[in-house]
Formats: C-alpha cells, structure tokens, sequence
C-alpha cells in the first residue's frame, strides 16, 4: 500500500513550482498552487497555496489555506486560513477567518453578518434583568446615647 503526506482518498490536483497555468481548475478534492495560477480555481474540497504559489483571479471552495500570494475574489463555504506568510489581495466571502501574525490582507471581507436593530435584544425567560435584584440602598441612622 501506497504512503504519501496526504491522508485518505481525497483527489489531489497538484500544480508544482515552477508551472504557470492560465485558464480554469474545477476538480472536487484538493488543489494545491505551488506554481502560478491565472484564472479561476473551482472545488468543494481544499485550496492550498504554498509559499511559492500565486492565484490570480477568483477561488471557490470548500477551505482556502494560504502561505503564498493571492490576488482574487476568494468564497470559502467553511473557512480562509492565512498563514504567517501569505499575502491577500482582494476579496473573501467566508463564515470563518484565520489569520496568523504578520499574514498581510488588503481588501473587503463579508464573514456574513447582517445589521442589526438598535433595540437591546430581549432576554430568554430564564435569564432576569439584573438590574431589578440591585441591592437597595439602606441608609443608616444613628441613635442617640442617652446618659
């Protein structure tokens, strides 16, 4: 049986360094940009981009971890991952961002929150406004001694 870095029997697309490609990459397992990419990378698995990588243009998938450079519309359904040395530039459409010390990002990020009302939330029944069990200020009055 055969052993490699990658674990179970995901579909890995490997673009190494040194390759330059132009066009699309729809796949459903993993891809991982050691080279460079112009173009758009579609997947619902992984998107991994090595130190020496570079995506130009648009990522859809699942998971988006990076330590290289990315300039592109990047729509994660699960989460963005920047390590220390990636560089981003553009856009992320995610629920989760991670992001490492010294990661650097330029762009607009959505992590899709809504507005919200200027009206405080109500509290669920169980929960009592703490306010109403404030102590009571009690003042104290000294009797006179009598001799």
């Amino acid at each position: 049986m055969r052993n490699n870095s990658f674990t179970g029997d995901d579909n890995i697309t490997l673009l190494a360094k040194g390759v330059v490609l132009k066009g699309e990459i729809h796949v459903e397992g993993t891809v991982r940009i050691d080279g460079r990419l112009d173009g758009e990378i579609q997947t619902k698995g992984h998107v991994i981009i090595g130190e020496d990588g570079l995506v130009q243009g648009m990522i859809t998938a699942g998971t988006v971890v990076s330590s290289g450079r990315i300039k592109a519309k990047v729509t994660a359904n699960e989460r963005v991952q920047l390590l220390k040395t990636a560089t981003l530039i553009g856009e992320i459409l995610t629920p989760i961002l991670i992001m490492e010390e010294g990661a650097k990002l330029q762009g607009a990020t959505d992590m899709g929150v809504t507005a919200w009302s200027d009206e405080l939330p109500k509290l669920p029944g169980s929960v009592s406004d703490l306010s109403a069990h404030r102590a009571k200020q009690i003042v104290a009055v000294e009797k006179e001694s009598r001799d």
